[in-house]
């Protein structure tokens, strides 16, 4: 049949896919699943809709006083079976779980940001799930600030921050920054002076640091050598690999 220009002869209870070589077949599973029908019936479950129930009236019409009958039936049927959207899921959100290894007080060592490598005391997970850190800014140079807690390595070293009060203005809005609604224009000689236009730190986020960081003066004055620990910046050398080593 292959030389005479004739289709291949189909056998009693074969399959309509065949193969092309060994192993090869001609349709997949997904083509061969919509070719015998199968996806439209799945199809026709899911985005079928109750049909609405019709209701026979009689309405008179003409001069002679004869009646005809009419449905409530809509005269406009989309062409596609519309899809329900699914519901929104942000209302569902739980909070982020805090690694066992990290409590109020650890030492952390940070792994991403303009401070990687730098050592911070942990102090409070806030509602958005960030941890809330502290250098102290004036051990390390590492103000009060949000870290998401995959880029930090718990270390061993805890530090007493009991007697240390925690404002509660420190919150997630307390470190967003404001976004300016238009944007402007901005010429050659403004692209060249950003740098000397840079945003300064209001001076009260600068008063408020350092009135935080002088409670932290007096915690780290109990420990030998934990504010030169706090100040040591965290790198690898040659022949230390860090998972053989214990923080």
């Amino acid at each position: 049949w292959r030389g005479r220009g004739e289709s291949m002869p189909r056998l009693v209870n074969s399959s309509r896919n065949y193969d092309i070589t060994r192993g090869v077949s001609r349709y997949s599973r997904s083509a061969m699943f919509r070719r015998s029908g199968r996806l439209a019936k799945k199809m026709n479950k899911i985005q079928s809709k109750p049909q609405e129930k019709k209701t026979v009236t009689e309405k008179p019409f003409g001069k002679k006083g004869q009646t005809r009958v009419a449905t409530n039936t809509r005269k406009y049927y989309p062409i596609y079976n519309e899809r329900s959207r699914a519901p929104s899921r942000k209302g569902n959100r739980k909070p982020t779980k805090l690694r066992a290894s990290i409590t109020p007080g650890t030492v952390l060592i940070l792994l991403s940001g303009p401070f990687r490598g730098r050592r911070v005391i942990f102090l409070k997970q806030l509602e958005s799930g960030l941890l809330l850190v502290n250098g102290p800014y004036k051990v390390n140079g590492v103000p009060v600030r949000r870290v998401n807690q995959r880029y930090v390595i718990a270390t061993s070293t805890t530090v007493d921050i009991s007697g240390v009060d925690i404002p509660d203005i420190f919150t997630d809005s307390y470190f967003k920054r404001k976004r300016s609604t238009k944007k402007e224009a901005k010429s050659e000689a403004d692209f060249f002076a950003a740098d000397e236009d840079k945003k300064q730190l209001p001076k009260a986020k600068k008063d408020k640091q350092a009135e935080f960081d002088k409670q932290f003066a007096e915690v780290l004055a109990k420990t030998p050598f934990l504010k030169k620990y706090l100040g040591a910046r965290f790198s690898l050398s040659r022949g230390q690999y860090p998972h053989n080593m214990v923080f």
